[in-house]
Protein backbone atom coordinates (compact mmCIF):
# COMPACT_ATOMS: atom_id res chain seq x y z
CA UNK A 1 0.00 0.00 0.00
CA UNK A 2 1.32 3.39 -1.17
CA UNK A 3 1.77 6.18 2.24
CA UNK A 4 0.46 9.52 1.60
CA UNK A 5 3.98 10.88 0.51
CA UNK A 6 4.11 8.17 -2.09
CA UNK A 7 3.54 8.03 -5.95
CA UNK A 8 0.69 5.38 -6.96
CA UNK A 9 2.11 2.69 -8.79
CA UNK A 10 3.40 3.15 -12.61
CA UNK A 11 0.64 2.20 -14.94
CA UNK A 12 1.81 -0.39 -17.21
CA UNK A 13 3.80 0.63 -20.63
CA UNK A 14 1.38 -1.75 -22.92
CA UNK A 15 -1.81 0.53 -21.59
CA UNK A 16 0.26 3.58 -22.70
CA UNK A 17 1.73 2.82 -26.09
CA UNK A 18 -2.08 2.71 -27.00
CA UNK A 19 -2.86 6.80 -26.87
CA UNK A 20 -1.36 9.16 -29.48
CA UNK A 21 1.46 11.48 -28.30
CA UNK A 22 0.54 14.86 -26.83
CA UNK A 23 3.22 16.44 -29.45
CA UNK A 24 1.25 14.80 -32.15
CA UNK A 25 4.22 13.14 -33.67
CA UNK A 26 5.49 10.21 -31.42
CA UNK A 27 6.01 8.91 -28.00
CA UNK A 28 9.63 9.00 -26.92
CA UNK A 29 11.18 6.46 -24.35
CA UNK A 30 14.98 7.32 -22.55
CA UNK A 31 17.33 4.47 -21.39
CA UNK A 32 20.22 5.12 -18.85
CA UNK A 33 23.02 2.81 -17.17
CA UNK A 34 24.37 3.00 -13.56
CA UNK A 35 27.13 5.33 -13.57
CA UNK A 36 30.37 4.08 -11.82
CA UNK A 37 30.67 6.67 -9.29
CA UNK A 38 28.38 8.40 -6.70
CA UNK A 39 29.35 11.88 -8.60
CA UNK A 40 27.89 9.86 -11.66
CA UNK A 41 24.84 8.69 -10.01
CA UNK A 42 23.64 12.20 -8.38
CA UNK A 43 24.27 13.81 -12.31
CA UNK A 44 22.59 10.92 -13.09
CA UNK A 45 19.56 12.00 -11.82
CA UNK A 46 19.49 15.41 -12.56
CA UNK A 47 19.73 14.47 -16.17
CA UNK A 48 16.64 11.93 -15.92
CA UNK A 49 14.62 14.62 -14.56
CA UNK A 50 15.60 17.29 -17.03
CA UNK A 51 14.85 14.77 -19.97
CA UNK A 52 11.69 13.23 -18.87
CA UNK A 53 10.57 17.04 -18.18
CA UNK A 54 12.16 18.37 -21.70
CA UNK A 55 10.88 15.49 -23.49
CA UNK A 56 8.02 13.83 -21.64
CA UNK A 57 9.35 10.98 -21.86
CA UNK A 58 6.59 8.13 -22.11
CA UNK A 59 8.39 5.94 -20.02
CA UNK A 60 12.42 5.82 -18.79
CA UNK A 61 14.28 2.14 -19.12
CA UNK A 62 17.14 1.31 -16.45
CA UNK A 63 19.80 -1.17 -17.38
CA UNK A 64 20.71 -4.34 -14.98
CA UNK A 65 24.61 -4.02 -16.08
CA UNK A 66 26.94 -6.34 -17.51
CA UNK A 67 26.61 -9.22 -16.26
CA UNK A 68 24.66 -8.47 -13.11
CA UNK A 69 27.17 -6.34 -11.90
CA UNK A 70 24.30 -2.80 -10.63
CA UNK A 71 21.64 -5.45 -9.37
CA UNK A 72 21.22 -2.93 -6.01
CA UNK A 73 22.07 -0.24 -7.92
CA UNK A 74 19.83 -0.20 -11.20
CA UNK A 75 17.03 -1.19 -8.80
CA UNK A 76 17.70 1.81 -6.44
CA UNK A 77 17.86 4.06 -9.66
CA UNK A 78 14.89 2.78 -11.24
CA UNK A 79 12.94 3.07 -8.03
CA UNK A 80 14.42 6.83 -7.85
CA UNK A 81 12.98 7.19 -11.55
CA UNK A 82 9.36 6.55 -10.25
CA UNK A 83 9.05 8.15 -6.44
CA UNK A 84 10.68 11.22 -8.97
CA UNK A 85 7.65 10.68 -11.76
CA UNK A 86 8.56 8.43 -14.24
CA UNK A 87 6.98 5.52 -15.45
CA UNK A 88 10.44 3.22 -14.34
CA UNK A 89 11.06 -0.09 -16.88
CA UNK A 90 12.92 -2.10 -15.60
CA UNK A 91 15.61 -4.43 -17.04
CA UNK A 92 16.12 -7.94 -15.29
CA UNK A 93 18.21 -10.77 -15.88
CA UNK A 94 19.51 -13.99 -15.03
CA UNK A 95 22.91 -13.29 -15.19
CA UNK A 96 24.55 -13.22 -11.69
CA UNK A 97 21.68 -13.49 -10.31
CA UNK A 98 21.99 -15.99 -7.05
CA UNK A 99 21.52 -15.79 -2.91
CA UNK A 100 22.11 -17.69 -0.45
CA UNK A 101 23.14 -20.57 -2.89
CA UNK A 102 19.15 -20.43 -4.79
CA UNK A 103 19.71 -18.70 -7.92
CA UNK A 104 15.86 -17.76 -8.00
CA UNK A 105 15.63 -16.65 -4.47
CA UNK A 106 17.81 -13.40 -5.86
CA UNK A 107 15.46 -12.50 -8.77
CA UNK A 108 12.10 -12.91 -6.62
CA UNK A 109 13.42 -10.29 -3.95
CA UNK A 110 14.60 -8.30 -6.74
CA UNK A 111 10.70 -8.19 -8.03
CA UNK A 112 9.00 -8.14 -4.82
CA UNK A 113 10.89 -5.16 -4.07
CA UNK A 114 10.00 -3.81 -7.37
CA UNK A 115 6.82 -4.11 -7.00
CA UNK A 116 6.40 -2.89 -3.21
CA UNK A 117 8.31 0.53 -4.17
CA UNK A 118 5.37 0.95 -7.02
CA UNK A 119 7.31 -0.25 -10.30
CA UNK A 120 5.00 -2.11 -12.43
CA UNK A 121 6.93 -2.71 -15.67
CA UNK A 122 9.76 -5.41 -16.44
CA UNK A 123 12.63 -5.90 -19.31
CA UNK A 124 12.84 -9.59 -19.08
CA UNK A 125 16.51 -10.37 -20.08
CA UNK A 126 18.83 -13.29 -20.15
CA UNK A 127 21.67 -10.93 -19.85
CA UNK A 128 25.57 -10.69 -20.85
CA UNK A 129 28.17 -13.19 -19.48
CA UNK A 130 29.44 -12.00 -15.77
CA UNK A 131 32.86 -10.70 -15.41
CA UNK A 132 36.09 -12.69 -16.68
CA UNK A 133 33.84 -14.92 -18.81
CA UNK A 134 33.33 -14.95 -22.96
CA UNK A 135 29.99 -17.31 -22.38
CA UNK A 136 26.59 -16.97 -20.55
CA UNK A 137 26.48 -20.07 -18.79
CA UNK A 138 23.02 -20.82 -16.91
CA UNK A 139 23.23 -21.28 -12.86
CA UNK A 140 22.32 -24.81 -11.93
CA UNK A 141 18.93 -24.44 -10.59
CA UNK A 142 18.21 -20.96 -12.45
CA UNK A 143 16.96 -19.38 -15.15
CA UNK A 144 18.49 -20.96 -18.61
CA UNK A 145 17.11 -17.95 -20.91
CA UNK A 146 14.87 -14.99 -20.83
CA UNK A 147 11.79 -17.10 -21.87
CA UNK A 148 12.17 -19.08 -18.37
CA UNK A 149 12.41 -15.52 -16.77
CA UNK A 150 9.33 -14.25 -18.60
CA UNK A 151 7.34 -17.51 -17.47
CA UNK A 152 8.67 -17.39 -14.04
CA UNK A 153 7.42 -13.80 -13.56
CA UNK A 154 3.70 -14.53 -14.96
CA UNK A 155 3.58 -18.10 -12.92
CA UNK A 156 4.73 -16.00 -9.51
CA UNK A 157 3.11 -12.52 -10.09
CA UNK A 158 0.36 -13.26 -12.94
CA UNK A 159 -0.52 -9.43 -14.27
CA UNK A 160 1.05 -7.70 -11.85
CA UNK A 161 3.88 -6.48 -14.28
CA UNK A 162 3.51 -5.61 -17.78
CA UNK A 163 6.74 -7.61 -19.58
CA UNK A 164 8.92 -6.23 -22.55
CA UNK A 165 11.27 -8.45 -24.42
CA UNK A 166 14.12 -8.57 -26.63
CA UNK A 167 13.85 -8.43 -30.15
CA UNK A 168 17.03 -8.86 -32.91
CA UNK A 169 15.98 -7.44 -36.30
CA UNK A 170 19.57 -9.01 -37.16
CA UNK A 171 19.24 -12.05 -35.10
CA UNK A 172 20.79 -12.49 -31.64
CA UNK A 173 24.91 -11.54 -31.52
CA UNK A 174 25.35 -15.65 -30.42
CA UNK A 175 23.69 -16.51 -33.59
CA UNK A 176 25.59 -14.45 -36.45
CA UNK A 177 28.26 -16.68 -37.74
CA UNK A 178 31.13 -15.51 -39.24
CA UNK A 179 31.31 -16.45 -43.43
CA UNK A 180 33.45 -17.96 -45.40
CA UNK A 181 34.42 -16.06 -48.71
CA UNK A 182 32.11 -18.99 -50.50
CA UNK A 183 29.19 -18.83 -48.57
CA UNK A 184 29.31 -14.64 -48.46
CA UNK A 185 29.24 -15.24 -52.25
CA UNK A 186 26.34 -17.55 -51.85
CA UNK A 187 23.89 -15.26 -49.44
CA UNK A 188 20.09 -14.94 -49.69
CA UNK A 189 18.36 -11.92 -50.07
CA UNK A 190 17.23 -12.17 -46.86
CA UNK A 191 20.70 -12.32 -45.49
CA UNK A 192 22.41 -9.49 -47.52
CA UNK A 193 19.72 -7.14 -46.27
CA UNK A 194 20.95 -8.05 -42.52
CA UNK A 195 24.32 -9.40 -42.87
CA UNK A 196 27.38 -6.83 -41.87
CA UNK A 197 31.08 -6.51 -42.46
CA UNK A 198 33.84 -5.62 -39.83
CA UNK A 199 37.69 -5.72 -40.32
CA UNK A 200 37.10 -7.10 -43.83
CA UNK A 201 34.78 -10.19 -42.70
CA UNK A 202 31.31 -10.94 -43.62
CA UNK A 203 29.14 -11.75 -40.21
CA UNK A 204 24.96 -12.65 -40.75
CA UNK A 205 22.43 -14.95 -38.73
CA UNK A 206 22.29 -17.08 -41.33
CA UNK A 207 18.18 -17.82 -42.45
CA UNK A 208 17.79 -21.01 -40.64
CA UNK A 209 19.09 -19.75 -37.40
CA UNK A 210 16.28 -16.81 -38.20
CA UNK A 211 13.61 -18.62 -38.13
CA UNK A 212 14.75 -19.86 -34.92
CA UNK A 213 15.21 -16.54 -33.50
CA UNK A 214 11.99 -15.69 -34.79
CA UNK A 215 10.03 -18.96 -33.32
CA UNK A 216 11.61 -18.00 -29.92
CA UNK A 217 10.54 -14.56 -29.69
CA UNK A 218 6.92 -15.74 -30.51
CA UNK A 219 7.47 -17.92 -27.46
CA UNK A 220 8.16 -15.09 -25.45
CA UNK A 221 5.48 -13.10 -26.48
CA UNK A 222 3.51 -16.20 -25.95
CA UNK A 223 4.29 -16.61 -22.63
CA UNK A 224 3.70 -13.39 -21.30
CA UNK A 225 5.57 -10.45 -23.11
CA UNK A 226 3.63 -7.76 -23.82
CA UNK A 227 5.77 -5.48 -26.17
CA UNK A 228 9.00 -6.04 -27.71
CA UNK A 229 11.98 -3.50 -27.11
CA UNK A 230 14.70 -4.17 -30.26
CA UNK A 231 18.45 -4.32 -30.07
CA UNK A 232 20.25 -0.98 -31.93
CA UNK A 233 19.88 -0.92 -35.80
CA UNK A 234 21.68 1.26 -38.36
CA UNK A 235 20.14 0.49 -41.22
CA UNK A 236 15.99 1.44 -40.77
CA UNK A 237 14.75 -1.10 -43.89
CA UNK A 238 16.36 -3.77 -41.53
CA UNK A 239 13.50 -3.52 -38.48
CA UNK A 240 10.89 -2.74 -40.90
CA UNK A 241 11.41 -5.95 -42.60
CA UNK A 242 11.81 -7.38 -38.65
CA UNK A 243 8.47 -5.86 -37.90
CA UNK A 244 6.97 -7.32 -40.81
CA UNK A 245 8.96 -10.62 -40.16
CA UNK A 246 7.20 -10.33 -36.48
CA UNK A 247 3.87 -10.13 -38.03
CA UNK A 248 3.93 -13.25 -41.03
CA UNK A 249 5.26 -15.42 -37.20
CA UNK A 250 1.94 -14.29 -35.66
CA UNK A 251 3.73 -11.78 -33.39
CA UNK A 252 1.55 -8.86 -33.18
CA UNK A 253 2.53 -6.93 -30.11
CA UNK A 254 4.06 -3.66 -30.52
CA UNK A 255 7.76 -3.10 -31.31
CA UNK A 256 9.51 -0.53 -29.89
CA UNK A 257 12.66 0.31 -32.05
CA UNK A 258 15.71 0.77 -30.31
CA UNK A 259 17.98 3.41 -31.38
CA UNK A 260 21.59 3.45 -30.20
CA UNK A 261 22.81 7.95 -30.50
CA UNK A 262 26.03 8.21 -32.21
CA UNK A 263 28.16 10.48 -29.62
CA UNK A 264 31.76 9.78 -30.31
CA UNK A 265 33.54 7.42 -33.04
CA UNK A 266 35.36 4.72 -30.62
CA UNK A 267 32.32 3.92 -29.25
CA UNK A 268 30.18 3.28 -32.45
CA UNK A 269 33.27 1.09 -33.86
CA UNK A 270 33.83 -1.17 -30.66
CA UNK A 271 30.09 -1.61 -30.20
CA UNK A 272 29.19 -1.90 -34.00
CA UNK A 273 31.61 -4.82 -33.67
CA UNK A 274 30.95 -6.63 -30.69
CA UNK A 275 27.17 -6.95 -31.54
CA UNK A 276 28.53 -7.11 -35.00
CA UNK A 277 25.41 -4.91 -36.43
CA UNK A 278 25.09 -3.95 -39.93
CA UNK A 279 26.79 -0.32 -40.51
CA UNK A 280 25.68 0.51 -44.61
CA UNK A 281 28.51 1.63 -45.90
CA UNK A 282 27.78 5.13 -46.34
CA UNK A 283 27.27 5.70 -42.58
CA UNK A 284 31.01 3.47 -41.87
CA UNK A 285 32.55 5.99 -44.33
CA UNK A 286 31.63 9.16 -43.01
CA UNK A 287 32.44 7.71 -39.83
CA UNK A 288 35.52 6.62 -40.15
CA UNK A 289 36.48 10.34 -42.30
CA UNK A 290 35.53 12.52 -39.12
CA UNK A 291 37.20 9.77 -36.19
CA UNK A 292 39.75 12.60 -35.48
CA UNK A 293 36.43 14.54 -35.33
CA UNK A 294 34.52 14.13 -32.10
CA UNK A 295 32.48 17.55 -32.58
CA UNK A 296 31.68 16.61 -36.38
CA UNK A 297 31.02 13.13 -34.80
CA UNK A 298 28.60 14.43 -32.60
CA UNK A 299 26.84 16.81 -34.79
CA UNK A 300 26.74 13.63 -37.46
CA UNK A 301 25.02 11.73 -34.88
CA UNK A 302 21.84 14.47 -34.61
CA UNK A 303 21.86 14.11 -38.48
CA UNK A 304 21.49 10.36 -38.92
CA UNK A 305 19.56 9.96 -36.31
CA UNK A 306 17.21 12.46 -37.70
CA UNK A 307 17.28 10.70 -40.93
CA UNK A 308 16.54 6.79 -39.84
CA UNK A 309 13.55 8.34 -37.29
CA UNK A 310 11.86 9.66 -40.41
CA UNK A 311 12.51 6.84 -41.77
CA UNK A 312 10.78 5.24 -39.27
CA UNK A 313 7.99 7.50 -38.50
CA UNK A 314 7.28 7.41 -42.03
CA UNK A 315 6.93 3.53 -42.03
CA UNK A 316 4.41 3.68 -39.24
CA UNK A 317 6.77 3.70 -35.82
CA UNK A 318 4.90 5.68 -33.37
CA UNK A 319 7.38 5.43 -30.34
CA UNK A 320 11.35 6.19 -30.59
CA UNK A 321 13.51 4.13 -27.61
CA UNK A 322 16.87 6.46 -27.29
CA UNK A 323 19.83 4.57 -25.81
CA UNK A 324 21.35 8.05 -24.17
CA UNK A 325 24.31 6.33 -23.16
CA UNK A 326 23.59 8.88 -20.19
CA UNK A 327 24.24 12.04 -22.42
CA UNK A 328 21.20 14.47 -23.62
CA UNK A 329 22.93 16.47 -26.90
CA UNK A 330 22.41 13.89 -29.64
CA UNK A 331 18.84 13.16 -27.92
CA UNK A 332 17.74 16.88 -28.56
CA UNK A 333 19.28 17.29 -31.21
CA UNK A 334 17.42 14.40 -32.87
CA UNK A 335 13.81 15.46 -31.32
CA UNK A 336 13.93 19.46 -31.64
CA UNK A 337 15.05 18.52 -35.87
CA UNK A 338 11.70 16.19 -35.75
CA UNK A 339 10.10 18.80 -34.09
CA UNK A 340 8.94 16.84 -30.91
CA UNK A 341 10.94 19.24 -28.97
CA UNK A 342 12.51 22.76 -29.62
CA UNK A 343 15.23 24.54 -28.38
CA UNK A 344 16.56 21.88 -26.23
CA UNK A 345 20.20 21.47 -28.17
CA UNK A 346 21.30 24.67 -26.89
CA UNK A 347 20.47 24.01 -23.45
CA UNK A 348 22.11 20.34 -23.34
CA UNK A 349 25.07 20.46 -20.70
CA UNK A 350 27.38 17.28 -21.13
CA UNK A 351 30.31 18.76 -18.78
CA UNK A 352 29.69 15.72 -16.40
CA UNK A 353 30.14 13.25 -19.29
CA UNK A 354 32.91 11.39 -17.85
CA UNK A 355 30.79 10.74 -14.85
CA UNK A 356 28.64 9.02 -16.92
CA UNK A 357 30.23 5.46 -17.41
CA UNK A 358 28.12 2.47 -16.73
CA UNK A 359 29.57 0.40 -13.88
CA UNK A 360 29.69 -3.17 -16.70
CA UNK A 361 32.43 -1.10 -19.30
CA UNK A 362 34.70 -1.28 -16.22
CA UNK A 363 34.82 -4.75 -16.71
CA UNK A 364 37.45 -5.63 -19.68
CA UNK A 365 37.18 -7.56 -22.40
CA UNK A 366 38.90 -9.19 -25.31
CA UNK A 367 40.02 -6.06 -27.36
CA UNK A 368 39.91 -3.82 -24.72
CA UNK A 369 42.42 -1.42 -24.44
CA UNK A 370 43.73 -1.36 -20.64
CA UNK A 371 46.80 0.08 -18.40
CA UNK A 372 48.18 -1.34 -15.64
CA UNK A 373 51.45 -1.52 -13.65
CA UNK A 374 53.13 -3.50 -16.78
CA UNK A 375 52.09 -0.58 -19.23
CA UNK A 376 49.02 0.24 -21.47
CA UNK A 377 47.97 -2.53 -24.23
CA UNK A 378 45.13 -4.63 -25.54
CA UNK A 379 43.34 -7.42 -23.59
CA UNK A 380 44.07 -10.69 -25.89
CA UNK A 381 42.20 -13.05 -23.33
CA UNK A 382 39.96 -13.12 -20.15
CA UNK A 383 40.51 -16.13 -17.95
CA UNK A 384 37.37 -16.81 -15.50
CA UNK A 385 39.27 -15.76 -12.58
CA UNK A 386 39.48 -12.37 -13.84
CA UNK A 387 43.27 -12.66 -15.17
CA UNK A 388 43.84 -11.01 -18.31
CA UNK A 389 46.68 -11.30 -21.48
CA UNK A 390 47.37 -8.31 -22.69
CA UNK A 391 49.60 -7.72 -25.60
CA UNK A 392 52.27 -4.55 -24.43
CA UNK A 393 54.64 -3.11 -26.74
CA UNK A 394 54.48 -6.67 -28.85
CA UNK A 395 54.71 -9.17 -25.42
CA UNK A 396 51.57 -10.90 -24.04
CA UNK A 397 51.65 -10.12 -20.24
CA UNK A 398 49.53 -11.65 -17.66
CA UNK A 399 47.55 -8.98 -15.33
CA UNK A 400 45.83 -10.43 -12.21
CA UNK A 401 42.03 -8.88 -11.33
CA UNK A 402 42.04 -5.37 -9.60
CA UNK A 403 45.51 -4.95 -11.09
CA UNK A 404 44.50 -2.93 -14.43
CA UNK A 405 42.11 -0.56 -15.48
CA UNK A 406 40.06 0.01 -18.61
CA UNK A 407 40.86 3.10 -20.73
CA UNK A 408 38.18 5.02 -22.27
CA UNK A 409 38.66 6.59 -25.37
Amino acid sequence: MCSAQDPAPDAKIIDLLSKKADNGIAHVSLEYFPPRTEQGVKNLHARMERMKTNTTALYTDMTWGAGGSTAELSLDLALHAHRTGHVSNLHLTCTNMEKDGDPVKAVREALQAAYDGGIRNIVALRGDPPEGSDEWTAAEGGFACALDLVRYIRKEFGDSFGISVAGYPEGHPNRISQLTDEEAANMSDSEKGRCCTHDGITYVCKDDDYKKEMDYLKEKVDAGGDFIITQMFFDAEVFKTFVKDCREWGINCPVVPGLMCINAYPGFKKMTKFCKTRVPKDLGEKMDAMKDDPDAVKKFGVTFGSEICRSLLDSGVEILHFYTLNLEKVVYGITDDLGITSGLVEKSDEKDAKDMVAVGSAWARVGDKVKGSAGEGVVKEMRKDGTAVIEVDGKDVEMAKGSYEKVFS
